[in-house]
């Protein structure tokens, strides 16, 4: 590498092959903090890489809140994320910020209807089914890579019980709604992930609209 020559890493040769290939020409990454606390610095490297990388290519960088457990989250803590990253970015990469209409930064909760209709459908299609095996019995099950009692229920059945979930029929823990993939995957975390929990509880961002929320991985690819 020659003095003149910018520091690379596989990120941005793919990216920048991306761009070149035309597969993607429009760049645009995105930080997406939970919003149960504060930042702290670890949180610095995933910010300066993807505004980074907007930056680089001509892009943009949205701000997206991955507020999926509404028992741990609050404003204050939307509001201090947003203020530290207008801080880190500032000077450099603030013309990159890419927000909502009203100068808000994305949530994964306004995708909440969406979420549930891509649950709804993998019901649908026998990929998912709703589960009522307690946390305990779920990771016991999950060790011995053994299928578990509810794996086999209708497809009818299923949508019924989410269905019902949704409603608030059914308490915190009661039951689950689980991808239906493989219960022997070298990944233990592959062995039919939870994709909604029962959850009684006030959201920062859409209130009591809910008591039933995605699981992280669920929401954050979507």
């Amino acid at each position: 590498m020659s003095e003149n020559t910018a520091p690379t890493d596989f990120i941005r040769d793919i990216v920048a092959e991306d761009v070149q290939s035309g597969k993607n020409p429009q760049i645009h990454t995105r930080f997406p903090p939970e919003p149960n606390g504060y930042l702290h610095i670890g949180h610095t490297k995933a910010i300066c890489l993807n505004f980074g990388i907007a930056h680089e290519f001509g892009g943009v960088c949205n701000v997206r809140m991955d507020d999926t457990n509404p028992a741990k989250e609050e404003v204050e803590f939307v509001d201090s994320i947003m203020a530290d990253v207008r801080w880190l970015i500032a000077g450099w990469a603030d013309q990159h910020l890419n927000l909502q209409e009203n100068g808000a930064p994305f949530y994964a909760s306004d995708y909440f209807p969406k979420i549930y209709e891509f649950g709804q459908e993998l019901a649908r299609k026998g990929k998912a089914y709703v589960c009522d095996m307690s946390a305990e019995e779920t990771d016991e099950y999950r060790r011995l890579g053994k299928d578990g009692p509810f794996r086999e229920r209708t497809v009818e059945e299923n949508l019924d019980l989410l269905a019902r979930m949704k409603a608030g029929e059914f308490p915190d823990g009661a039951r689950t709604l689980r991808a239906k993939i493989d219960m022997q995957a070298p990944n233990v975390w592959l062995r039919d992930p939870i994709l909604y929990r029962i959850r009684h509880a006030t959201h920062h961002h859409t209130g009591d609209a809910w008591c039933i929320y995605p699981s992280y991985d669920f929401a954050h690819g979507l």
